[in-house]
């Protein structure tokens, strides 16, 4: 069973001006696409063909004979996830579950935002900030390249950030802070944080 690429929770053009149509033409519709395609070409007539995505990414995972296995599988899910992790007129403070929560796990919502910038900022090179569950406190992962929490033993993923350079390149250049501060302040999509958070409760 082939993958397909999932389709975008929105519209195109309905980040901008935060990220522009622009970049969604790339980063999903050219670069999230060529990791499906890679991906089926990789399971194709293998015992992998008809499993689920995480249990590829799980099987190849700290295995340097199936790297390209686990990188295009890996970057099918982290992509899905992240288109999830946005919405139009997102961002800013949290409520519901998750804001008491991040109250709790980090002291104030300035806390860990300050804590999820210096992730992303701190990632060198590609990769991902992510905000996770585990043994039922929150905490924030940094990932180069492909890596992902899926692995992690225990941690549920709730939210995440492509600090990728074809994430921001097209609207921001070198200024990875600004596209960071724009996520947290105008995207983040709170209603998926929190049913990722009472999905893992």
């Amino acid at each position: 069973m082939a993958f397909e690429l999932p389709p975008l929770p929105y519209s195109r053009d309905a980040l901008s001006p935060h990220i522009s149509e622009e970049t969604l033409n790339y980063h999903y519709g050219k670069h999230h696409q060529k990791y499906v395609d890679n991906l089926n070409g990789l399971i194709k007539d293998t015992p992998h063909a008809d499993a689920p995505l995480e249990k590829i990414i799980k099987d190849a995972s700290g295995d340097d004979s199936k790297a390209g296995l686990f990188n295009n599988a890996a970057q099918v899910w982290n992509h899905t996830f992240y288109w999830h992790s946005m919405k139009p007129g997102g961002g800013g403070k949290p409520s519901g579950t998750i804001a008491k929560k991040i109250d709790e796990d980090f002291g104030s919502y300035e806390d860990f935002a300050k804590e999820f910038k210096a992730a992303g900022g701190g990632q060198f090179g590609s990769g991902w900030a992510w905000l996770v569950l585990k043994d039922g406190k929150l905490g924030i992962r940094k990932t180069p390249n492909a890596e992902t929490p899926v692995t992690e033993d225990g941690a549920t993923p709730l939210l995440t950030m492509d600090v990728w350079e074809h994430a921001y390149y097209l609207d921001y250049q070198n200024a990875r802070p600004d596209y960071m501060q724009a996520f947290l302040d105008n995207l983040i999509n709170w209603d998926f944080v929190n049913q990722n958070l009472a999905d893992a409760s």
